[in-house]
């Protein structure tokens, strides 16, 4: 599968679900590519051009964290800096102008709305946003100022779902959604939610498809046992035999003993 360019993944609005994920780690890159997903987004730090080269055919979204940049010029230096090592769009949580600045500047833009946990202490603490006249008009006024600005999709957050599925329809972003019901243009988990592998309370919204946790305990009891192992027989002269060892012939051997005890020349 080659990978979607901006234009092709604007026009699976309405056409087709899109499926997005969290990539932390070349396995987990490696793993969404086999199994066709289509988006992810992995934060712009160490190790995210093997994560680029391990998943090819994703349309993949590097995340420019909010406060990480203090001014227009590093805004804009990073987010060129994750275009030119293979990002398709970058993750961009912040005010209107910051927005507008990327995509002028030709750097699509992915934003976030509904809840966004850094400011969740501003709509009442990590629960749902929009189940309020008041609250699902911010969410809306909050996705226009998105499309205004020029950003090509958000990430709507806990937004009640037939909020969300009317605003999906109305924008010409494609609306991404984390709990918030099944009627937007893709559904975006973490991915160790789908694997099993969060730690504490899996959310409300996810889903768990693996218990790789338990796995991952079973794998680490065994390399715990077989490094025990190896240390014990190391101890008691067990390790090495024989058979993990290099023979050499008498003859060859008992010569080489005669050229050791001679007088240094």
């Amino acid at each position: 599968m080659s990978r979607m360019t901006v234009a092709d993944l604007l026009a699976c609005k309405g056409k087709r679900k899109l499926t997005k994920v969290t990539l932390q780690d070349v396995v987990l890159a490696r793993a969404a590519e086999a199994a066709g997903i289509e988006v992810a987004t992995a934060r712009l730090a160490p190790g995210i051009d093997q994560i680029r080269a391990a998943a090819p055919s994703l349309f993949l979204v590097f995340g420019l964290r909010h406060g990480e940049s203090h001014s227009k010029k590093a805004e804009l230096a990073r987010a060129f800096d994750a275009m030119e090592r293979g990002a398709d769009a970058v993750y961009c949580p912040m005010r209107k102008k910051v927005v507008r600045r990327l995509a002028d500047e030709g750097v699509p833009v992915v934003g976030h709305v509904g809840l966004i946990p850094r400011r969740a202490t501003w709509t009442g603490g990590m629960k749902p946003v929009g189940k309020t006249v008041a609250q699902a008009e911010k969410v809306w006024d909050a996705v226009r100022r998105y499309e205004d600005a020029g950003a090509i999709a958000v990430e709507m957050e806990l937004v009640p779902e037939r909020v969300a599925t009317e605003i999906a329809r109305r924008t010409s972003m494609i609306v991404f959604s984390m709990g918030s019901g099944g009627g937007c243009d893709g559904d975006f988990l973490f991915t160790s939610d789908i694997t099993g592998e969060t730690e504490g309370r899996i959310p409300r919204h996810a889903r768990v498809y693996a218990d790789l946790a338990a796995e991952q305990a079973r794998l680490h009891r065994m390399r715990v046992a077989a490094l025990r192992a190896f240390r014990e027989e190391c101890d008691s002269g067990a390790f090495p035999s024989a058979r993990e060892t290099v023979a050499i012939e008498d003859e060859e051997f008992a010569a080489f003993l005669d050229r050791l005890d001679r007088p240094a020349s």
